[in-house]
């Protein structure tokens, strides 16, 4: 088999994986040579490796094109691969995705969509971002043959249980993993309930899982391994936390939250998705949905901080994978939670050079750089009498709801110090007060 690698190791291909690449390109009719293909290399991919091959046609201005994925090693930690075959599958009789063309040991083949994959750049373009919502809204409906009840909480448990079991001390101390139960149980406790939508959902909606056809406009959705019933809430608030990442930079382990999109983004996105099909959403419908989808960033912070972990200890692809964990466990430990005080605490934060954000029982306080907070793991503790003097008086603030001026007082007493308050229970012994000196 001639095969043109543009740098991918030539002879690398199994028999078993020629056989079915022969296969599929002589069901096409039109290749000149089965023995002559082209082997590119897709970037981008952190769970699987992806690559383009192309046949020429008897049609010199015309190729055929596949997708093969070969699957990462030890992903299966993370995903049922048959139950993704599945997803595929029915994906596919919907409509709304890629045909599988063939499968073998280690990975498949795909129909290959003549469509650009969009960049980091695309998700911030209004156009393309309202063909985005409409076309979430529409994915969320699809009538999947799963449990319709919300896998998340499950999945969390289930990841923490293999991170426990996969990381060395070390890491296990350093993202907290013996108090991460705890943090999931809250978790699970105050995130919404009775006004949440459940829908079957893509869960890593990321811009290099997201196709657009430049003639058309038309939008398609792809690869579906963490897709599962949840709410959609969660699934359009783990879409606005993929805009601070760019996949194909020199870092693409680094999150900008600066990128994160701003109120008037996120309504315009949310008012489009509840359009989907000629509704006519309330403002107070518009408003319910923006604040589940705010609240629900915990949990999807604290969703990919553990894929992050375990991804360090599984997956071979050249990606860093454990400073991107640190990254979604410091925002999870600063991340804007809002709250019936938190405009008064952003405006108070703001004028002091500090984020101060309220919610799920607590005060949040970060520096602001970029957008980024700074989170446990870039703090340690206050001497005992530093904690008696700050600590007291911030738990009686708390707890009558002076945001504001616990705001003040914390930043005159430590101008630049990046203070971290953080309360998940709003009792006096489980209140950590940290300082980034």
């Amino acid at each position: 088999m001639g095969i043109k690698t543009n740098g991918f190791v030539k002879g690398c291909l199994s028999e078993e994986l020629k056989k079915l690449i022969r296969s599929v390109a002589s069901g096409y009719g039109d290749v000149v040579d089965l023995e002559q293909l082209e082997i590119v290399p897709l970037k981008g991919a952190m769970t699987n490796e992806v690559f383009q091959i192309t046949w020429p046609t008897t049609d010199g201005d015309f190729s055929r094109k596949v997708l093969v994925r070969v699957y990462g090693e030890g992903v299966e930690v993370f995903f049922n691969r048959e139950d993704e075959i599945r997803t595929f599958e029915t994906i596919s009789k919907h409509g709304q995705g890629p045909r599988l063309l063939g499968r073998f040991g280690d990975g498949r083949i795909e129909e290959f969509i003549h469509a650009r994959t969009l960049s980091a750049a695309d998700l911030r373009d209004p156009e393309i971002s309202a063909l985005i919502a409409a076309k979430l809204r529409e994915f969320h409906t699809l009538d999947m043959p799963f449990s319709k009840n919300v896998h998340l909480w499950d999945t969390l448990r289930k990841w923490l249980a293999t991170g426990k079991t996969l990381c060395s001390l070390k890491d296990s101390k350093d993202f907290s993993l013996d108090t991460l139960e705890d943090e999931i149980t809250l978790l699970e406790k105050e995130l919404p309930h009775e006004s949440q939508e459940i829908g079957f959902c893509h869960n890593d909606l990321q811009y290099g899982n997201i196709m657009m056809d430049e003639e058309t406009r038309s939008i398609t959705i792809i690869d579906y391994e963490y897709s599962s019933y949840n709410p959609v809430a969660y699934d359009i608030a783990n879409h606005f936390c993929e805009m601070v990442a760019d996949y194909h930079s020199e870092t693409p382990h680094v999150l900008d939250y600066s990128k994160y999109p701003d109120l008037e983004e996120r309504k315009r996105f949310v008012r489009i998705y509840l359009s989907y099909a000629g509704n006519q959403p309330s403002d107070g419908e518009v408003k319910q949905l923006l604040d589940d989808v705010e609240k629900y960033t915990l949990a999807n912070h604290l969703f990919w901080g553990l894929w992050g972990l375990i991804s360090g200890y599984v997956n071979k692809i050249d990606f860093d994978y454990m400073e991107y964990a640190k990254q979604r466990r410091r925002r999870l430990a600063c991340r804007r939670f809002s709250g019936p005080k938190d405009e008064d605490l952003t405006i108070a934060g703001r004028l002091l050079g500090v984020e101060v954000t309220a919610g799920l029982g607590g005060l949040y306080f970060g520096e602001i750089e970029e957008g980024k907070g700074r989170g446990f793991n870039d703090t340690f503790r206050l001497s005992t009498l530093a904690m008696v003097v700050i600590f007291l008086p911030a738990a009686f603030l708390v707890l009558v709801d002076f945001h504001f001026v616990l705001s003040l007082i914390i930043t005159i007493v430590f101008p630049s110090s990046g203070l971290v308050v953080y309360s998940p229970y709003l009792d006096l012994g489980n209140m950590l007060v940290l300082l980034d000196l």
